[in-house]
């Protein structure tokens, strides 16, 4: 059975008991600033698993995309990814335990509308109860109406309790199994079954999450309006479990990537490297990610050039040895090229051509980053984290990069010490993202402060909140797959910068300022409420900074035409605002444009 079969199955079985199909939603979350990128199918869903209704039902089923970054120095080994799928199945409000149990099992078993997995080979794990909740005996009834109870096995909350963070819904989760074994294992005793786990000879295929409270601040505060059901199963270990393979890069998902022409003496780590990154690139520049030393371009920046570091060094050697602008790096466009053809029929979004052109174009800044940072590099006695730091901020030199060239000179450089010096520069960075001001200053949102008349705040607050309709006005224009990148607000002008990958036409600026210019005609006033931050994104509220928001929010709404969270300064009524005109329509990065605006 092929991963496209497995995939198309999933669907059609929860189809056929009435979910409907819904997309993936893109790799960068929409309206949560606590995470860079969607890392479980349902973090889309958090305001419907809050209570608001989703137009598509309370029975939904998708195949979501994922990217998880925390463990990217093991990706290369039997397991470790970046890029994933999670099929998923929800239950907003309607069925729970009986319902979610009893089709996970029929999934996994069915011969017919299944994958017909050996049910004498699964195990089951469920919530031993603890101060949150207590021991979930009901779900261990319902499994002993499909496996021996002993079988199941209960474990603790740090086994058996999910959230996707410190806020937001969660609750205890039954977890299935699989004996993986040429030679079945059999009957297990506890200890027998988690002694089995932590030596991956069972692994875990699938996870019913019962999601009927909800956390605040990293405790639980009690339930939720609904009950809810919220599964994952991840598709590249599944698809492995069913293929009969040992590790995931033996599946057809990773075999169809690979070209014809690898270098043979490439080693395995090297070309599981390769065949996760490309991956991950692809779909994160169809997804409008670009390249950048901030957040998800630092990401993907990152994945390209160590992409390119493992290519190089498994066809040449190392970098001190030869210059990389020698290097022909047409075996990873190949490879960018395949992952295109294999997943094009389950996502059309994959643009060969963008992911192409984004890929040349940061393997040119990169080869002139080696040549340019690598001159300063041999100015530098020892290197540390400072100076390193300082390397990549001015060349873009990865660590991997300095490490292999400064060669003796990094003794006293750490992956950890380099990573807590990135961190430092994070908290500093995100210091701007707060916009607070009063008396005689100002914190503009570059992060600087800077002393302020009254005139000047007056006019800073008008550009701000005209941002917020600037914003409004190109999502209305141009469609709500509009994201916000950043923006800088002086007393003379803004500017915005946003995900679009071509010049806006004049009669699109047109729209844009008639939209922001009709807004502030109207003279709505100024709605300011202080709610939970799951409320404001459950009623809409955008969110698209990037530091980490607070337990309770400011949010500001124009009713009709605008609506989001933000932390700055904001006018009573829209007729304060003035006349707004779009002065400048720029690009910014690759795939960012940057407008600058003024009032009158």
């Amino acid at each position: 059975m092929t991963s496209d079969e497995i995939r198309e199955k999933f669907l059609k079985f929860f189809e056929a008991r009435g979910h409907k199909i819904i997309p993936s939603a893109s790799l960068v979350p929409e309206n949560d600033p606590s995470v860079l990128f969607n890392t479980a199918g349902m973090q889309p869903l958090v305001p419907y698993l809050l209570g608001q209704k989703h137009p598509m039902g309370n029975r939904l089923v998708n195949v979501q995309k994922c990217v998880r970054t925390v463990d990217l120095d093991e990706v290369g080994d039997n397991r470790h990814l970046t890029f994933f799928e999670m099929l998923g199945n929800w239950s907003l409000g309607d069925y729970f335990k009986e319902d979610a149990i009893k089709w996970s099992y029929e999934f996994l078993t069915s011969e017919e509308e299944g994958l017909g997995l050996d049910k004498n080979r699964l195990y089951v794990t469920v919530f031993e109860g603890d101060k949150n909740a207590s021991r979930d005996e009901e779900a261990e009834k319902i499994w002993q109406k499909y496996i021996p109870q002993n079988r199941i096995y209960f474990l603790p909350a740090k086994n058996n309790w999910w959230s996707a963070g410190d806020n937001g819904p969660c609750g205890p989760d039954t977890e299935i199994f699989y004996d993986i074994n040429e030679k079945s294992l059999g009957d297990l005793s506890h200890d027998q079954f988690v002694k089995a786990d932590d030596g991956g000879k069972v692994i875990e295929i699938w996870n019913n999450v019962f999601m009927e409270y909800e956390k605040g601040d990293g405790k639980v505060i009690g339930k939720l309006k609904q009950r809810n059901v919220d599964t994952g199963m991840g598709l590249e270990r599944i698809t492995m479990v069913v293929q009969k393979k040992p590790t995931v890069f033996e599946t057809d998902l990773f075999i169809d990537l690979i070209p014809d022409n690898l270098p043979s003496v490439m080693d395995i780590r090297t070309r599981r490297i390769m065949l996760d990154h490309c991956r991950s690139i692809a779909f994160l520049i169809s997804d409008g990610v670009r390249p950048s030393n901030k957040d998800q371009g630092y990401v993907l920046r990152r994945l390209i050039r160590r992409t390119m570091v493992h290519f190089h060094q498994a066809s040449r050697g190392s970098f001190s040895d030869n210059d990389i602008l020698g290097l022909d790096f047409l075996d990873i466009e190949n490879i960018l090229t395949n992952v295109v053809k294999k997943y094009q029929d389950s996502y059309p979004e994959l643009d060969q051509k963008a992911i192409l052109s984004v890929f040349r174009e940061e393997n040119n800044k990169f080869r002139m980053a080696i040549n340019n940072g690598v001159r300063e590099l041999k100015k530098i006695e020892s290197v540390n984290a400072q100076n390193a730091f300082k390397l990549f901020e001015s060349y873009g030199l990865t660590f991997e990069i300095i490490k292999d060239f400064a060669g003796d000179k990094t003794t006293d450089l750490t992956r950890a010490n380099f990573d807590a010096e990135f961190k430092k520069h994070q908290e500093i960075s995100r210091a701007g993202v707060e916009k607070k001001f009063g008396g005689h200053g100002l914190k503009l949102d570059t992060g600087e402060l800077k002393a302020a008349s009254e005139e000047e705040l007056q006019k800073v607050t008008r550009l701000h909140t005209a941002t917020h309709l600037l914003h409004a006005g190109l999502r209305k224009v141009l469609g709500d797959t509009i994201q916000q990148r950043g923006s800088d607000i002086t007393s003379e002008r803004l500017r915005f910068d946003f995900i679009f990958d071509r010049k806006l036409t004049d009669e699109e600026k047109k729209d844009v300022e008639k939209y922001v210019n009709d807004a502030v005609n109207a003279n709505v006033e100024m709605i300011h409420k202080e709610m939970p931050f799951d409320k404001a994104l459950a009623e809409g509220f955008l969110a698209f900074f990037r530091g980490k928001y607070p337990t309770i929010v400011s949010t500001y709404e124009l009713p009709d035409w605008s609506k989001e969270v933000c932390g700055g300064p904001h006018v009573s009524r829209s007729g304060e605002v003035g006349k707004f005109k779009i002065i400048k329509d720029e690009a910014s990065s690759a795939g960012v444009r940057r407008i600058r605006a003024i009032v009158e």
